[in-house]
């Protein structure tokens, strides 16, 4: 794992713990339908509680909290009160629920609707919880940090890992999400929730111009269509080989670029020129799927002369 600061470290963990989550959820809505995997159930469950609390949980609790108690947050009734409180409450939750899952399929209605109604209470309480810790809890412990308290917090999570999981630990976490996640059926993804005049939209309104090139080198796609362009291309471009939409002289470079891509050498190629009286950024990122099959190349172009000209702060509530 790369991240050097403790926030980032925290909230990679809870994208982990919300992936096990919507598996949960998944499983809790085929519960009541009759058709739930309870090795799916059990995994997911499991790892919220082997993961969720007893790693995660617990590097705020003896790592996080007291340091920010040390800076001047107060442990009872403030905030860290609030978050050990939620603590107890998603383990108690977590702890009930396991206990019943051995014999969910005989249970009576009842204790099964007393089951999902602990569940639905752990995913609400996790789920504001993240929300609390992500925008409210890190600011204010990033504000209070003194030097060297990063250190000192990224050294602990590791060593709980170590202590617990091995030298291995952040792999052993990931692989113990794919197999939550591993089901027969395909893994929902975000992008499934958007209407296709949504991500139309989107793509639209993005303040940058993109293309694809698929896996044959072919342009398949292109956004911000016939509205004003850095570099104009029309509807006939699609379809055409990569090479055919460069200067003779760089056509060797792009099949490099590509090249590197499909053997995973290079994740971006980047480069910036002079154009139009601004700044162009011009990047190149590989695409692939959920499976590693490499699927094509982004191209990203952006003016930022602007944008280097940024300086000082403004925040939201400047606006």
């Amino acid at each position: 794992m790369n991240i050097t600061e403790w926030d980032e470290y925290l909230i990679a963990e809870h994208e982990m713990i919300e992936r096990a989550m919507a598996v949960l959820k998944e499983q809790l809505a085929k519960l009541r339908e009759g058709r739930c995997d309870l090795v799916q159930l059990r995994r997911a469950v499991d790892f919220l509680l082997e993961f969720g609390d007893k790693i995660h949980n617990k590097k705020e609790e003896e790592n996080l909290f007291p340091l920010m108690e040390e800076r001047g947050v107060p442990r009872n009734g403030g905030p860290l009160a609030v978050m050990l409180m939620e603590h107890d409450a998603e383990r108690n939750l977590l702890s009930s629920m396991l206990m019943k899952l051995g014999t969910l399929n005989t249970i009576s209605t009842t204790e099964q609707n007393s089951f999902c109604q602990e569940a639905e209470d752990y995913l609400r309480i996790r789920a504001d919880h993240i929300w609390k810790e992500n925008d409210v809890l890190y600011p204010m412990g990033r504000k209070l940090m003194q030097e060297g308290d990063n250190e000192y917090l990224i050294n602990s999570f590791a060593s709980i890992n170590s202590e617990t999981y091995g030298p291995d630990a952040w792999q052993k976490f990931q692989q113990m999400v794919l197999e939550v996640e591993k089901t027969d059926e395909r893994r929902k993804k975000l992008i499934e929730g958007l209407s296709y005049k949504q991500l139309d939209a989107i793509m639209e309104a993005m303040p940058f111009e993109v293309t694809f090139v698929d896996a044959e080198n072919s342009v398949a796609y292109f956004n911000r269509l016939d509205k004003e362009k850095l570099f104009p291309r029309t509807r006939s471009v699609i379809g055409r080989k990569v090479e055919k939409c460069h200067p003779a002289h760089s056509v060797d470079t792009v099949r490099k670029i590509v090249q590197s891509f499909k053997d995973k050498t290079r994740d971006k190629a980047e480069f910036w020129i002079d154009f139009k009286e601004d700044k162009i950024l011009i990047r190149y990122f590989p695409v692939y799927d959920d499976d590693g099959v490499y699927m094509g190349v982004l191209e990203v172009t952006q003016a930022i002369g602007a944008i280097q000209k940024i300086e000082g702060n403004k925040r939201l509530l400047d606006w």
